[in-house]
């Protein structure tokens, strides 16, 4: 059966407008001009979008937001829905988030703010605990979206 999937997947593949056109274009994001950071804010390869790891953290202050692990995940979704909007997406468009937790323990507590930003068709996701985040987070969370 598996052997059949891969081969209709293939089969859709080829016959798509996208492959036979060639090579998709990409194009690297900057996280800011200023910062000379080793990675791109997001990638963006025909439709969709790649996001890399958000944290809580406020711009305005350089610091990790408070009130724990609620307060960091609504920064986190916050920063993640103003990225995907600057970038011709939203938060409807995402289709897939991992979720990565300084503590497992707090899954619950971070599902709870989580949950209110993806009201209707809650994109898949994956979510793990970590043996330490940057800067000290509680939760780091990566989307992957459309963009037209």
């Amino acid at each position: 059966m598996k052997f059949i999937v891969k081969i209709l997947a293939v089969a859709f593949l080829l016959s798509s407008p996208v492959a036979q056109a060639g090579e998709l274009e990409v194009e690297y994001y900057p996280v800011r001009e200023d910062m000379q950071l080793p990675f791109s804010e997001a990638v963006r390869v025909g439709h969709m979008l790649y996001l890399s790891g958000q944290l809580g953290y406020d711009a305005k202050t350089s610091k990790l937001v408070e009130g724990g692990i609620a307060g960091e995940t609504r920064k986190t979704l916050e920063n993640i829905k103003a990225t995907l909007e600057k970038h011709g997406s939203s938060m409807a468009e995402v289709v897939k988030c991992t979720v990565f937790l300084a503590d497992i323990n707090e899954w619950a507590a971070m599902n709870e703010v989580y949950v209110t930003y993806f009201p209707t068709n809650p994109p898949a996701r994956s979510a793990l605990g970590s043996s330490g985040l940057a800067l000290g987070a509680r939760t780091e969370i990566e989307c992957i979206a459309t963009v037209k």
